[in-house]
């Protein structure tokens, strides 16, 4: 394999723009949130064309596939093309706040919530982004 040939799977999320920086994709790969076949991978491994990753960010979860490499940071148009993905619709964050979020308004007047209202409001939201990996 040429040296040119060579990329890290830390500067390619970063590069396709799934992390702000590539210290966050580093950190990203080193707390197991990036996956290859359902195995941790180190920021140092090797993308290869061809491969699917899972890729985990806060409430957010990705699955890609490797395009095409890309060594610099482009703008999001071309970003885009690097790579294909594979995401379900219904892990993607849109579908789950869109259609599993309940409706939480309060009465206009009727005050600050009190510490009762507020957790049975954190109790109602708790659950709804967890991931189910059990």
């Amino acid at each position: 394999m040429a040296e040119t040939e060579k990329l890290r799977i830390d500067k390619y999320l970063w590069a396709i723009r799934l992390f702000k920086t590539r210290s966050l994709a580093t950190d990203a790969c080193k707390a197991g949130r990036v996956k290859l076949k359902g195995q941790n991978i180190k920021p140092s491994a090797i993308v290869k064309i061809g491969e699917v990753y899972s890729v985990s960010k806060g409430i957010e979860k990705k699955i890609i596939e490797v395009v095409e490499f890309s060594y610099n940071r482009t703008d999001s148009p071309t970003a885009l093309t690097k790579y294909k993905d594979l995401t379900p619709v219904e892990e993607t964050h849109a579908f789950k706040s869109a259609f599993h979020s309940p409706n939480l308004k309060r009465d206009r007047g009727t005050g600050r919530p009190t510490k009762k209202d507020r957790r049975e409001t954190d109790d109602l939201i708790g659950g709804l982004f967890e991931d189910d990996d059990d």
